[in-house]
């Protein structure tokens, strides 16, 4: 009896062994595929039209005649476009001759030629967007999918967006020693990124961004949790999109900066914590926190700037781990940041 009873104890210290190990696997296989879904029946076809091509190898006197064809070609973007080169309505007549100027500037023209030597063709850009609004796809099969455009925008901006096109302005994404960038003014730190491989990571944050942008998403409370976990939430939406892109590029951090918070995640949070930080309306705590710099100022000199967002979006991501029967959609709709703090079970 004795030796039954061994026998089964034995047996029942087996079983409960390999389903705790069988639950491990599984645990991290999740983990693992939290990011992870079959797209190969999603069709989704990218064509980028190249506005800068058409607007600087067309001879400028030849310009006033083409407007009425680059308005039909270029539906809204020509107005976007305008918004940002600042030519005003693209039916007034004074439209016209802020193109051409545009067009005939020298330093304009300068500016072409670099980047259609960096930019012979977009078929890479191209590739990495179709793939990742087939995901946009999958996730949000009710929303249309932009139009996407290139062009050049006096460095004005490097992603535009309208409620049906996407732009990006490739004289920001000329290569992080481009001589341009630090003569404009522009921090290292920031043209550390202006890069072409940041162009599709950066497209599809700022579609989110669009998409779900925090002043309309009508938040109780404006504070450093709330922006952190909403910025967390276009990021996740970003990794989401681009599963295979690693997170430096993702995030626009180092690998010295990703380092520094996944060593130092708990004690990032712990600061905000016991600082009394999460719960901070102020504007210039917030954008400390939160907001564009080359580092964090409430942590170290080896902190990314937004470092407190990298937080967010780890609150997120253990939200999303933890409710698995919530979905992408409902994630970026959800109003309610401290549901979705407590729902996470965050403990880093």
């Amino acid at each position: 009896m004795k030796v039954l009873i061994f026998g089964l104890t034995f047996y029942w210290m087996k079983t409960r062994y390999f389903l705790l190990l069988l639950s491990i696997i599984v645990t991290a296989s999740c983990r693992r595929d939290q990011y992870r879904i079959n797209v190969s029946s999603v069709n989704v076809r990218i064509d980028i039209k190249r506005l800068e091509k058409d607007l600087f190898t067309i001879d400028p006197s030849k310009l006033p005649s083409a407007v009425p064809g680059l308005k039909k070609e270029y539906n809204g973007f020509l107005q976007l476009f305008s918004n940002v080169i600042n030519t005003g309505n693209v039916n007034d007549s004074s439209f016209t001759d802020g193109l051409v100027n545009f067009c005939t500037d020298r330093m304009n023209n300068e500016v072409y030629a670099r980047t259609i030597k960096i930019f012979p063709d977009v078929n890479i850009i191209q590739d990495g967007l179709t793939e990742a609004f087939r995901h946009y796809k999958f996730y949000f099969p009710g929303k249309i999918i932009p139009g996407i455009y290139t062009c050049t925008t006096g460095f004005n901006y490097s992603i535009i967006t309208g409620d049906s096109a996407l732009g990006v302005g490739l004289d920001r994404y000329l290569g992080a020693d481009c001589e341009y960038y630090p003569r404009l003014g522009i921090y290292k730190y920031i043209s550390d990124r202006m890069t072409p491989r940041h162009i599709v990571p950066d497209c599809m944050y700022g579609w989110a961004d669009s998409e779900w942008p925090i002043d309309s998403m009508r938040y109780e409370k404006d504070n450093v949790l709330t922006e952190m976990i909403h910025y967390g939430k276009l990021w996740y939406f970003e990794k989401c999109m681009l599963p295979d892109v690693n997170d430096e590029l993702l995030f626009g951090f180092t690998p010295g900066q990703i380092k520094f918070c996944r060593n130092n995640e708990g004690q990032m949070w712990q600061y905000l914590v016991e600082h009394n930080l999460l719960f901070n309306t102020e504007q210039l705590t917030i954008r400390k926190l939160t907001g564009e710099g080359p580092f964090t100022g409430y942590f170290t000199n080896e902190s990314p700037g937004r470092a407190a967002v990298w937080v967010g979006f780890r609150i997120v991501e253990s939200y999303m781990s933890k409710n698995p029967g919530v979905k992408l959609r409902d994630l970026m709709e959800e109003k309610n940041i401290q549901l979705i703090l407590e729902k996470s079970k965050y403990h880093p």
